[in-house]
């Protein structure tokens, strides 16, 4: 261990200046100091620090100082080849950082060999699938290893929320190679965790330094998943410019976000594991050049990710568990500034989770769940999340109100729990401390479960004490009492509540203790959660006074009936949406890109001008445009008769009624295009005919189908004839 001898001899000063030389920063960030001198004293050494606390400075300095050459075993390839640059741009030695895994050819992998026998290389960065393998093993054999640094160390738990099985192999295999310090870093691990990683690697007597999980400029809010697209985009709109992360669970899910936000002019790009690497590569690339505001990411997104100024990470679905919560929503705000985590929530989509878990192992789908019921106690709670979340990493956050989340900012009306909290210490003890939290909570609301029901629990003189409240509610009393360490969860037995020494205490000397009953996601409307609705309904009547108006002269003028320019339904939702700009007329109901050039300047003229004048704050974003219907029946449609198909034929090919195919056309001709149908109504109606229903339309009122039919008598005429005639009349002298 020479190199341990020589490593203990640096001293402070000489540390900084190694800092400066290497690294150009002029002091360390936290407890760094004091973990680098305890890895160059040849200690092992457990690193739990928060993304971007700088953990990766951690071993990359004492590798530059030390013999030998650090290994350093790392779960991603996109994450090595990060760190890999960055070491390269630190040194004027270019073979200084290597990496070795699968996107090696032969010549590169004898090159990275070379360099390290050499002694030229003072960090090798490895995937744990190419450390297994039996050439690497017996080369890495031959060379001095300084310390092996296991970095994303979570992945050896299966309670991580990223567990690799391949990670459980490491210890083995150093055990081969040779033994050398190990210094683990992690940014999230409960102790439940923390204890699984030491008692993996074999380094139970490790120093462990673990950093604050505090983030305090990172605000915390759930909203219920009600019209979350349109919430997204408004949150977008309004803070332009701004870098942001967007997670939803699947690739679908990523690729119909991306475009949507990409169609209201958001500069949005996908990433997840379906796209090949050069796209994933250059999509990142872009968001960290700023050449892209958003990423619409699954989880796969952000490992590694060094970009500071991530100012909100959205959450469209829930993640499985709270380290991929904390992890994710830690990537905003890494340079101190403003940080935004906004989540939608409804339980639907937890229920969606369990069932993506069938099939897996018991062991493992037991695990699954209770990282889920976290997931949902943090979402539904109302007491201050980041107390909830710090409390979940073993940590205790002191003051009672954080200023920095939704249920902090809008607190829930608080009850003394005294009496309920009591209930339920006794029916934890009542049945022995051997079941889980619903259990708990079905017993004290007198619920008659199956699991109930086969325990006898029925039968007990606690139950159903507490039955004028709900199942919710106990679940809620119970996560708070969590909280205030008066029960503690069984991690290791599937979550089964125990009494803690606070919990007897309690039960001695009972005081009053303030509680808050849990969100209600499923009833909640949207104005409760302080969510700005996204939709006026209620039309401007005055402004819909003025469009008639206008609309009356404009058809004056063109010796047209009012409803050839725009129906009624148009204008009441222009005076709803107040549509400034051609693009935004195209939006309207009714109004397509041929009607909005035809008629639309004018009326965007009197909209624009009665905003400014009423000074109304304009909604813009409640038209969030949506994508194509991509069914293609209106394009069909349109090119059937063109070809002069008929109409019962082209009804046949798409399986509609006569009926609904012209309810098609009708939409189609009302919105500007023009078709041209003389080759079917030539067939149907004669010359005369046609004339009389097409100078009855020229005269018209109303554009009603009952009025037309009452005028020109329902024995002369179907409603169907009449429909295809004001179809011909509005598609001539409309469009």
């Amino acid at each position: 261990m020479g190199e341990v001898k020589m490593a203990k001899t640096i001293d402070e000063g000489s540390l900084h200046e190694y800092l400066k030389k290497f690294f150009g920063f002029s002091s360390f960030k936290g407890n760094q100091e004091e973990i680098i001198k305890n890895v160059l004293a040849g200690n092992d050494t457990f690193v739990l620090m928060p993304t971007g606390g700088g953990k990766s400075l951690c071993y990359q300095l004492p590798a530059l100082i030390m013999e030998g050459t650090a290994i350093i075993i790392s779960p991603l390839i996109a994450l090595m080849k990060n760190q890999v640059d960055a070491m390269r741009g630190f040194s004027e030695e270019e073979g200084v950082a290597h990496f070795l895994n699968s996107s090696l050819n032969k010549t590169q992998i004898n090159k990275v060999k070379d360099d390290i026998l050499s002694g030229k290389t003072k960090l090798l960065y490895v995937a744990p699938e190419s450390l297994t393998k039996e050439e690497n093993i017996q080369f890495l054999k031959q060379i001095k290893v300084s310390f092996y640094a296991v970095d994303e160390a979570h992945c050896i738990s299966e309670w991580g929320h990223d567990f690799r099985p391949e990670y459980r192999r490491i210890r083995p295999i150093i055990n081969q190679i040779g033994s050398a310090p190990i210094i683990a870093l992690t940014a999230t691990a409960t102790p439940k965790v923390q204890n699984d990683i030491q008692k993996n690697l074999e380094m139970m007597d490790a120093q462990v330094f673990k950093s604050s999980f505090n983030r305090p400029n990172l605000f915390y809010e759930v909203r219920p998943k009600i019209d979350a697209t349109k919430q997204i985009i408004k949150y977008i709109k309004n803070n332009p410019g701004k870098s942001g992360i967007i997670y939803c669970l699947s690739r679908k899910k990523v690729e119909e976000l991306t475009e949507l936000l990409q169609v209201n002019g958001i500069r949005a790009l996908p990433y997840h594991a379906g796209l090949d690497a050069a796209t994933r590569a250059l999509n990142q690339d872009k968001f960290l050049m700023e050449e892209a505001d958003v990423i619409v990411a699954t989880i796969a997104f952000g490992m590694g990710i060094d970009k500071p100024d991530v100012r909100f990470v959205i959450h469209y679905d829930i993640p499985k568990s709270l380290e991929g919560y904390y992890q994710e929503t830690g990537r905003a705000g890494r340079d101190g500034g403003e940080g935004y985590c906004l989540t939608f929530y409804k339980y639907q989509d937890i229920q969606k989770l369990e069932k993506f878990m069938q099939g897996k192992p018991i062991a493992e789908q037991e695990i699954g769940k209770q990282l889920l019921q976290e997931t949902v106690a943090y979402a539904e709670t109302s007491m201050c999340r980041r107390k909830f979340l710090l409390n979940y990493f073993g940590e205790t956050y002191e003051p009672e109100n954080c200023e920095a989340c939704d249920n902090c900012k809008n607190p829930k009306t608080q009850f003394d729990g005294q009496e309920y909290i009591l209930m339920v210490l006794e029916c934890i003890l009542e049945v022995k401390e051997k079941f889980k939290a619903e259990h708990i909570a079905n017993i004290l609301a007198g619920n008659i479960t199956s699991s109930i029901k086969s325990y006898k629990h029925h039968k007990l003189e606690i139950f159903g004490r507490g039955s004028e409240r709900d199942v919710k509610f106990w679940n809620a009393v119970i996560r708070q009492m969590l909280v205030h360490q008066l029960i503690a969860k069984e991690i290791e037995n599937y979550g089964l509540l125990k009494v803690t020494q606070a919990g007897y205490n309690y039960m001695d000397n009972p005081e009053p203790l303030m509680l808050t009953e849990d969100h209600d996601y499923d009833v909640e409307s949207d104005e409760e959660q302080g969510v700005v609705p996204m939709k006026t309904t209620t039309v401007d009547e005055e402004l819909l006074h003025i469009l008639k108006d206008l609309r009356k002269k404009i058809a004056k003028q063109k010796n047209l009936p009012p409803f050839v320019i725009f129906q009624d339904p148009s204008l009441e939702d222009m005076a709803i949406q107040y549509p400034v700009t051609l693009e935004e007329l195209q939006n309207i109901v009714g109004v397509g890109a041929g009607k909005a050039q035809k008629y639309g300047k004018e009326f965007i003229e009197v909209i624009k001008s009665y905003v400014e004048e009423k000074e109304i704050i304009r909604p813009q974003d409640m038209v969030v445009k949506s994508v194509v219907n991509k069914s293609g029946l209106k394009v069909f449609i349109i090119q059937s008769i063109d070809r002069k198909m008929s109409l019962e034929d082209i009804a046949e090919a798409k399986n509609i009624s006569m009926d609904e195919l012209l309810n098609e056309i009708e939409a189609i001709v009302n919105s500007g295009t023009r078709l041209n149908l003389d080759y079917y109504i030539d067939e149907i109606l004669d010359e005369d005919q046609q004339q009389e229903i097409y100078d009855y339309f020229r005269e018209a009122e109303t554009e009603s189908i009952e009025d037309a039919i009452e005028e020109l008598g329902s024995d002369a005429y179907t409603e169907q004839e009449i429909r295809l005639m004001r179809i011909k009349f509005i598609s001539e002298m409309g469009n």
